[in-house]
C-alpha cells in the first residue's frame, strides 16, 4: 500500500458511529501517523480545521524534544494537535480522512521510510466519545475488510501535548521542494484533494 494511501482512487467509508453535531465549538483531536510534517500538511487544508500544531505525545513533559524522541526511547510519537469547529466537521470525518489519505494504519512503528516507535499509528483521545468513536471505527474497517491487514492503531488517552519545534511548524508549505515533502507528502495532500473535494481549501501558511 502506497504511503499516505495516494493512489486510493475514493475515499474509504465514512464512520457508522459518530460525535453528534453541535452548534459552533472548539475541539480538539490528537493524531499520531509517522512523520508529522505530512499530517500537518493534510489537516491544514481541511475545511472546519481552525488550526494545526505539530509536536509530541505519549511520553514524558522532559523529553519532548526532537533530539530525544528521535532516539526511540522516549515513548513519544510525532503528533498533531487539531483544532476544529464541530459544527463543520466531525471527529469522524477527521478520522475517516486520518485513515483515507494521512497513513497506512496496517505498519507497525513505521511509515514508509520512517522507522521506529515514534512514528506509531496512534489516536489520542480526549474524551471517552472520541474513544468510542475511534474504536468502532477501526473495528468497522477491520470488518469490511478495507485493508489487507490488520488495523494497528494504537486508541489511547491523551495525557500530555507537547508542541514541536518552531522550524517543524508548517514545514512542509515552507519546503515544498524538499525531495522528502515531494515524494512522502505532496502525494497525500493531492489525495485529499481528489477524495474529499467538499472537505478541501487551500493553505498558504500561517
Amino acid at each position: 500500500m502506497a504511503i499516505g494511501q495516494a493512489t486510493r482512487k475514493a475515499p474509504i467509508p465514512a464512520p457508522l458511529v459518530d460525535e453528534a453535531h453541535t452548534a459552533a465549538k472548539q475541539e480538539t483531536a490528537v493524531f499520531a501517523g509517522g512523520c508529522f510534517w505530512g499530517v500537518q500538511s493534510v489537516y491544514n487544508r481541511v475545511k472546519g480545521v481552525e488550526h494545526t500544531t505539530a509536536g509530541y505525545s505519549g511520553g514524558d513533559a522532559h523529553t519532548a524534544t526532537y533530539g530525544q524522541v528521535t532516539t526511540e526511547t522516549t515513548g513519544h510519537a510525532e503528533s498533531l494537535k487539531i483544532v476544529y469547529d464541530s459544527s463543520k466537521i466531525s471527529y469522524g470525518t477527521l478520522l475517516r480522512i486520518f485513515f483515507s489519505v494521512v497513513h497506512d494504519p496496517t505498519q507497525l512503528n513505521r511509515q514508509g521510510p520512517d522507522v521506529g516507535t515514534s512514528y506509531r499509528s496512534a489516536i489520542f483521545y480526549t474524551s471517552e466519545d472520541q474513544k468510542k468513536v475511534a474504536e468502532a471505527y477501526i473495528a468497522q474497517l477491520d470488518s469490511e475488510k478495507i485493508y489487507p491487514a490488520k488495523i494497528v492503531t494504537q486508541v489511547v488517552p491523551l495525557k500530555g501535548f507537547y508542541d514541536g519545534e518552531a522550524y517543524h511548524q508548517d514545514y512542509a508549505d515552507h519546503n515544498p521542494n524538499n525531495p522528502y515533502i515531494q515524494v512522502c507528502d505532496v502525494p497525500k495532500m493531492a489525495a485529499l484533494k481528489v477524495q474529499f473535494p467538499d472537505l478541501f481549501k487551500e493553505y498558504n501558511g500561517h
